[in-house]
């Protein structure tokens, strides 16, 4: 996520909410809620999850490329430990759902992807991509939403590159790979759910190790833990009620299609697009989709987030190198996700909440990216 919003918002005096704002964001959030039950009633309450996405996600400054950053520079490590807690709460709930495969009423399915370069590939440039934008999927939503201009030229890049990926995306499915290793289903679900909290404490004593050495070390807020189990809270209720797991990309290469066609683009003549759930996608309104539905809520969650908390100003300091910075970060990702099934939501969030392989192979993959993403920011002139 965007450091300088999460700075922001952690170091900022307390100020009084904007009161005109925070009623346009309510009514603005009423508009949405009755205006979309013509959907059906999911997409309805859909929506207002999303907002409670944005909402968290301001809050508790919940970062995952700042985390990695200051992970791979500083040898800081609490926002790892959030994330760590986020994916122990998510396996704990997600287990008992996709062991019964249904919820409401309706088929529920994790996230799963095969194991195989093109992931590996995808995640690597995702890894890449975040750190030159200095945010990450969910990250430009909610920082748009409070009020980052740049982080606009991230969305409209993300939203071109997934596009930009879906029109080759069937020479990328030719590379090797193996069918979805799911360990829910290898280990059974009981078996599996320990052997990832297993992980998860061995991961968190690695990284008391790695991190000892600090002096001054900062506490963690209990408001990163919150929002730890909170995320985690709100991605069960995305799936019991949805029928998947909480999703970005799909969203912003399905606002890119749509648009294409405005200008003469025949998805029949792309693989990708030809498919039953694709076309179905592209014939019905933005607001039948449940991604975009959700899209929208994050960037409207943290709307209100911020006037309430009476931060909602534009950040205006818009210069070359940071429209540069923004813009080829958000093609990366976007190119990135859409190969590697998923952003840091869909592929690492809810893939290993899933206990899918291919989530944890994503975030190796993009922590590597990462590496490199770091080393290149100083070349746009932005601070590590």
């Amino acid at each position: 996520m965007n450091s300088n919003i999460t700075k922001y918002s952690q170091k900022a005096p307390k100020r009084r909410a904007q009161k005109s704002i925070v009623l346009l964001a309510l009514v603005l959030f009423t508009f949405g809620t009755v205006a979309l039950s013509s959907y059906g009633w999911r997409q309805s309450v859909l929506f207002l999850i999303g907002g409670l996405f944005g909402i968290t996600l301001y809050y508790s400054s919940f970062g995952f490329t700042s985390a990695y950053r200051k992970f791979l520079f500083k040898r800081e490590v609490n926002g790892i430990y959030a994330q760590l807690l986020m994916l122990a709460v998510a396996t704990v709930l997600f287990a008992p759902i996709l062991a019964s495969g249904t919820a409401f009423g309706q088929e529920v399915k994790g996230s799963i992807a095969p194991v195989g370069i093109q992931g590996a590939i995808g995640a690597l440039l995702f890894g890449i991509g975040m750190q030159i934008a200095s945010g990450c999927g969910c990250g430009s939503l909610y920082t748009v939403g409070s009020g980052s201009l740049s982080m606009i030229f991230t969305v409209i890049a993300f939203c071109v590159g997934s596009f930009w990926a879906s029109l080759n995306r069937h020479v990328w499915a030719n590379l090797p790979s193996v069918p979805p290793i799911i360990l829910g289903q290898s280990l059974g679900w009981t078996g599996a759910v320990f052997l990832q909290l297993a992980i998860f404490i061995l991961l968190a004593g690695l990284l008391w190790v790695w991190s000892r050495t600090i002096t001054n070390k900062p506490p963690i807020p209990n408001s990163l833990l919150y929002g730890a189990v909170t995320l985690a809270v709100l991605n069960f209720l995305t799936l019991i009620i949805s029928g998947q797991p909480w999703r970005i990309t799909w969203g912003f290469a399905l606002w890119s299609a749509k648009i294409a066609t405005i200008f003469g683009w025949n998805p029949s003549n792309t693989p990708f697009w030809t498919g039953k759930a694709q076309q179905a996608a592209l014939s019905q309104s933005v607001f039948a989709d449940i991604t975009s539905v959700m899209n929208i809520g994050i960037i409207l969650g943290a709307f209100l987030a911020a006037a309430f908390a009476g931060r909602l100003i534009p950040k205006t300091q818009i210069t070359f190198n940071v429209i540069a910075a923004t813009f080829l970060g958000g093609l990366l990702m976007g190119y990135g996700a859409l190969n590697a099934f998923g952003c840091n939501v869909n592929a690492f969030f809810g893939g290993i909440a899933s206990t899918s392989l291919h989530g944890w192979v994503w975030i190796v993959f993009a922590l590597l990216g990462s590496c490199i993403g770091v080393n290149l920011r100083p070349v746009f002139k932005l601070d590590n």
